[in-house]
């Protein structure tokens, strides 16, 4: 079970078990602590109610981390134990509820954050929303991933996989709620297509609200293997996004106008490390190209034939073989 409860209190009983259900997070209910050894080094979670404590102090269970103590008004000796325990909190019920929501939550999600790499163009039409939709196909078949739009001018990341008919939230729904938010309610809630994820806008009228993406992207990462963000050449929160990313793609044509646009994007970053340049076709060298805009080439993107139709078609820029999917495959391989 992922979530275990220790106790023979019906008021801790009722304050805990409803919101596992909530949560759709199973919950075994234990009044025999010494029976409930094997199911203590397994849960994800493990509640301890203070009737119960001294018991379970007294069996000396392994210590392990996602242990915490819950009851009403506990007193001193429910700390001490606590400490004795390993438990990592005290949570006073009612007044913890909100706590003990967060912890709940967050059962069956990943221990360590998943990889978020951003995707930006050094110039308009450099193709930096096709190679991110690319990356987000591509990983999707290994592992849960999620695409990120946040480009306010861009055409709508779920048009271009053939999304937009997939019922989900997008960005305007986020933008209205409040607290934290789970990973798995996220990844549940967004558009998907099997393994990939799409948050996006919905409608014409579009803006990054900052604030919504400093409490959606810590929980799109801690529920997907890959987070990739498309990311806006002109935005105010840019700097921002970019400091989320572990990894940095900027897109740009080997000539000599685009590069020198890429220059100046990039020179307004504050952050420039695991950051890498991918070359689309055109007539400036990879060593020039790293001259002038100061990062590394990491792979070359060439032109690839049908990529429209299969848009069109709804099949997303990546349906079969290609210069697109050896780029992505190398890039994701790579990191």
């Amino acid at each position: 079970m992922p979530v275990l409860l220790l106790t023979r209190s019906a008021a801790v009983h009722e304050a805990v078990v409803p919101l596992c259900a909530a949560a759709g997070v199973g919950a075994e209910v234990s009044g025999e602590p010494a029976l409930c050894l094997s199911s203590w080094s397994a849960a994800d979670l493990v509640l301890v109610g203070d009737d119960l404590l001294e018991e379970v102090v007294a069996i000396a269970p392994a210590r392990r981390p996602g242990v915490h103590v819950v009851g009403s008004s506990p007193g001193d000796h429910a700390f001490r134990a606590a400490v004795t325990l390993g438990a990592s909190s005290v949570l006073d019920l009612p007044d913890a509820a909100g706590a003990l929501v967060d912890l709940v939550a967050d059962v069956g999600e990943r221990s360590s954050p998943g990889r978020t790499v951003g995707v930006v163009g050094g110039t308009g039409g450099a193709g930096a929303t096709t190679l991110a939709c690319a990356l987000a196909q591509c990983h999707a078949v290994r592992a849960p991933t999620l695409l990120v739009d946040t480009d306010p001018l861009g055409p709508g990341l779920d048009r271009l996989l053939g999304m937009e008919g997939v019922a989900g939230v997008r960005w305007e729904a986020l933008v209205d709620t409040a607290g934290r938010l789970g990973a798995r309610a996220l990844r549940e809630a967004v558009p998907r297509r099997d393994d990939l994820g799409v948050l996006t806008w919905s409608g014409l009228r579009r803006r990054v609200d900052v604030p919504t993406v400093r409490r959606i992207l810590p929980a799109a990462s801690r529920g997907h293997d890959l987070v990739v963000l498309d990311l806006p050449r002109q935005e105010a929160g840019l700097a921002e996004l970019v400091d989320r990313c572990d990894d940095l793609l900027v897109v740009a044509p080997a000539t000599v106008p685009a590069l020198a646009a890429t220059a100046r994007l990039v020179a307004g970053m504050a952050r420039h490390g695991h950051a890498g340049l991918v070359l689309r076709p055109g007539g400036v060298g990879d060593a020039d190209a790293e001259r002038v805009t100061g990062l590394p080439v990491v792979a070359a993107l060439a032109d690839q034939r049908g990529l429209a139709a299969s848009v069109d078609r709804g099949l997303g820029p990546l349906p079969g073989r290609g210069p697109l999917a050896r780029a992505a495959r190398d890039l994701l391989d790579a990191a």
